[in-house]
């Protein structure tokens, strides 16, 4: 899949995805917080290719953290 992070609306819709490998949810949102995706005179924003709206770093770690929950936590603490 080229590019997959560009069907993503908002970072946790990646770890929420039923059919996605943790794997490929850990490259999507790696990817969605590279710097090359910062948005310019707002280093804690990023827009990747695809999403509407730029989107907080915080949001993109906070995704990824709930990849390391175990199974059935969801995105609450």
């Amino acid at each position: 899949m080229s590019q997959p992070f560009s069907r993503f609306l908002h970072p946790f819709d990646v770890p929420n995805h039923p059919s996605l490998e943790p794997e490929v949810k850990r490259a999507i949102l790696a990817s969605w917080a590279s710097d090359k995706f910062s948005v310019r005179d707002k280093p804690a924003r990023r827009k990747p290719p695809g999403t509407k709206h730029p989107v907080s770093i915080d949001d993109i770690l906070a995704a990824m953290a709930v990849l390391d929950r175990p199974p059935g936590r969801g995105l609450s603490a």
